[in-house]
């Protein structure tokens, strides 16, 4: 099939190749310019360069809902467009002008996780599995029928990046499955389950700093979910921010006022944590490694020489 493709970052560079390495016929691309957004400049490899290494003409839009665009995707006549990791609506006549409309790539096991960042999201819930699927585009966000899906399991120190690298290897074989299925012929493809939906939104500062009163199991997956390059999970000793790289759950439980700097506990030091809310048991998290305000990365136990006082929300 003739394919036109909109993505953008690893994710949009990961399916073009996986396009280019196939039996369909990649006509044009479009883009996003390069962001300095935070969590644009992670996983950043260029679609655009890819294309033009390949001969593809590529289009760069922050939007794709001008008329030149809408000429310009006529001209190329595809018979369907392939989208992910593209950031702004696509319009109905740009998302319905091919004959097989267009086959979105989402890092998700839908219904479940439409919108953003679900990767990070579904560690921070303790999600089982994590996944990617392959549906038709149609007016509502990430909610058109399941053409192909796959799923991975989530270890138990599996961090953000880890899952990051299990499913961006399912790619290739999710979107190339799916666009087969299609030019096979067949049309019916699953109806997700709106009821089962949910929708997260963009990361932003606020969602990585720690509540201490947070269970020490939810915030030891905070960690692991902002996993390097992801910005690290953070909270404040002493009126200056910290930033905590490494924790586990302890070993026995502690109560007490939460974020209360308690003792020493094996490789980490134990912090104060709110009761899990599905045991009603209250443990501490041990704290393993941090990073200052002036950069420096060392062993918690390093850094909390004095064992006092109390890591806070806010200086």
């Amino acid at each position: 099939m003739r394919v036109v493709m909109f993505g953008y970052q690893t994710w949009g560079h990961r399916t073009l190749k996986a396009l280019l390495d196939s039996e369909h016929d990649v006509v044009m691309v479009v883009t996003h310019p390069k962001s300095e957004h935070a969590y644009e400049k992670i996983w950043s490899d260029s679609v655009a360069e890819l294309a033009e290494e390949h001969g593809v003409p590529v289009v760069i839009r922050n939007r794709p809902d001008d008329e030149e665009l809408f000429q310009l995707l006529k001209e190329a006549d595809p018979d369907i467009i392939v989208a992910n990791n593209w950031r702004t609506w696509i319009p109905p006549r740009i998302y319905t002008l091919p004959p097989h409309g267009t086959l979105n790539v989402h890092d998700s096991l839908l219904p479940k996780y439409a919108g953003f960042s679900p990767l990070i999201w579904a560690l921070i819930n303790g999600e089982p599995e994590v996944g990617v699927t392959a549906h038709l585009m149609d007016e509502v966000l990430d909610a058109g029928d399941i053409v192909r899906q796959e799923s991975v399991a989530v270890g138990p120190k599996d961090t953000a990046t880890d899952l990051f690298h299990k499913t961006v290897d399912l790619i290739a074989p999710v979107t190339i499955g799916a666009l087969d299925l299609i030019a096979s012929g067949r049309t019916d493809f699953t109806k997700q389950d709106r009821s089962q939906a949910t929708f997260f939104h963009k990361r932003a500062e606020e969602d990585i700093r720690i509540n201490w009163s947070w269970s020490a199991e939810d915030l030891e997956r905070l960690v692991r979910a902002q996993s390097a390059p992801y910005p690290a999970a953070f909270t404040f000793h002493k009126g200056r921010r910290l930033e905590v790289l490494g924790a586990v759950v302890s070993e026995g439980r502690y109560g007490g006022t939460p974020g209360r700097i308690f003792y020493r506990e094996g490789d980490g030091v134990v912090i104060v944590a709110g009761a899990d809310a599905r045991t009603g048991r209250n443990h501490g998290l041990a704290v393993t490694r941090v990073r200052t305000e002036d950069g420096r990365e060392l062993p918690a136990a390093e850094y909390f020489t004095s064992m006092g006082g109390y890591l806070t929300e806010r200086p």
